[in-house]
């Protein structure tokens, strides 16, 4: 009878791990986008960079302890492989891909669930459409046999622009490198830095260009999956804010809007932060990257709130301004309608074959008659609104992978396919206040799409929002005594 329960436990035991094992063999690899999605981006590099030239790219590097692995942009662009320390080989003269991989880790495995490797040739090549596999060994003699053996060698491309990773942007990333270069005592070079100089060390008759300009260029055009995603990643931040909205009150933290966003982010599948949350109550607001989120919000300041989720590797970037007490005043409105207004002008005359320039002076133009007749509180407000009305700024960057995504959206003609913020702004100098809304515009055949245009944002819409019951109340019983 032991014997038979026995068996019968050890049967069980045996079935669940089964089970387990197998359902986490379904989340190795994404489910987004299709082996030819992937294999219509790498002929695309193929064509740029011709027969006489190959591409390499690195991914990013392991992460330390529990932190969760994310692959760098631009790998997972062109394969969606979330395998850490991988290679992509691109052979233009045989126009032909080639992944390097590290070899199976069982203790890993045993630990975190399947993680592609080597081993795994056939069905790395099934999902990304690669055609071969290959461990990390062989990189460096496919490279010889690539085109170093008989001249004349050939061109390498590689990216030497910083990889994103995360919730970082490329700008960030280069000011946050030049401030390594200048301390004396860290001064480190880039990854990029170090890889093409192995690059030259082992094989230095390779000519190396630069291949982030290439993908610079395709990443700018969204395909209609990853304006899908784009508007996911949108919906999501766009039900955040709202969630905020309902919870914001005189007397509670910054940081907590920012706790209630993050809930409705990973309710809806959000990994994390497509960025750190920009929360500013009232002259907090005024520096366009606030981070700090520590304040209390006070009864008759207005709170600004740009946030945005990764989601499935692309976010969006929303942003609205709101009274803390769920009441704009009659200064507050004026300035407030006057940037509602100056959005819906630049959305008015965005489509393909214009440009940035064009937008911003026609929506000016519209602007300088809207406020023909005006009254402001005071005559800095009017002064404010009428700086606004020069300042050329409220067309912004473009938005993807990265909050501000690669390539650039001003002064160029607009493409159908093309994702950025429409961002309109002033400056309050005097009182050290900003006002601003942030949408997300996405160029369509005939025209414009505001992703972001359900999140609330004319007076009535925004004071009714912050009347409404949110799902996180913060109440003494339920957050923890700080002391000051």
């Amino acid at each position: 009878m032991i014997n038979s329960k026995s068996t019968v436990l050890t049967t069980l035991l045996f079935l669940i791990l089964t089970t387990f094992l197998v359902a986490q063999d379904k989340h190795h690899y994404q489910t987004d986008f299709s082996p030819e999605d992937f294999n219509k981006r790498r002929t695309q590099i193929f064509a740029t960079i011709g027969n006489n030239a190959f591409a390499l790219i690195q991914g990013s590097a392991g992460v330390p302890g529990f932190s969760v692995y994310r692959q760098s942009n631009t790998f997972y662009y062109l394969s969606g492989l979330e395998t850490a320390h991988a290679y992509l080989l691109l052979n233009g003269k045989h126009k032909t891909s080639t992944l390097y991989l590290p070899h199976r880790d069982e203790g890993r495995e045993k630990g975190e669930g399947k993680v592609l490797s080597a081993e795994d040739a056939e069905l790395v090549k099934e999902l990304t459409g690669v055609d071969k596999v290959r461990g990390l060994e062989f990189l460096s003699s496919d490279i010889v046999s690539t085109g170093l053996i008989k001249p004349p060698g050939l061109v390498l491309y590689t990216p030497l622009s910083p990889a994103e990773t995360g919730n970082d942007s490329r700008d960030e990333i280069l000011y946050a490198q030049a401030r390594t270069a200048s301390d004396p005592w860290d001064e480190q070079p880039s990854r990029e830095a170090r890889f093409t100089q192995k690059i030259k060390e082992r094989f230095p008759q390779v000519e190396i260009q630069d291949l982030s300009p290439i993908l610079d260029a395709m990443r700018l055009i969204k395909s209609p999956k990853e304006i899908d995603l784009i508007r996911k990643a949108t919906q999501i931040a766009g039900l955040g804010i709202i969630e905020a909205m309902k919870s914001t009150k005189p007397g509670i933290y910054e940081y907590q809007l920012d706790a209630a966003a993050k809930y409705i982010y990973y309710l809806n599948g959000a990994r994390g932060d497509g960025y750190a949350s920009i929360i500013g109550g009232g002259t907090n607001a005024y520096f366009g990257h606030y981070f700090h989120k520590k304040d209390v919000l006070n009864d008759g300041d207005l709170v600004l709130m740009d946030y945005a989720p990764d989601y499935r590797y692309y976010t969006s970037d929303v942003t609205r301004i709101w009274p803390v007490n769920g009441k704009f005043n009659k200064a507050q409105t004026a300035l407030y309608e006057f940037i509602v207004a100056y959005r819906d002008a630049l959305f008015k005359y965005i489509k393909p074959g214009i440009t940035s320039n064009e937008v911003l002076t026609k929506a000016a133009e519209d602007m300088k008659k809207y406020i023909v007749g005006k009254k402001f509180v005071k005559p800095s407000h009017l002064k404010a609104v009428q700086e606004g009305l020069v300042f050329r700024g409220h067309f912004q960057h473009p938005v993807g992978m990265a909050v501000h995504d690669v390539s650039r959206v001003r002064g160029v003609e607009l493409k159908p396919g093309m994702v950025f913020t429409i961002d309109p702004m002033i400056w309050l100098r005097d009182e050290q206040l900003y006002i601003r809304i942030e949408d997300v515009a996405v160029v369509t055949e005939k025209g414009v799409e505001n992703m972001s245009g359900f999140v609330p944002s004319s007076i009535s819409d925004v004071e009714k929002t912050i009347k409404g019951k949110g799902l996180t109340e913060f109440r003494p019983a339920t957050v923890l005594p700080l002391k000051e």
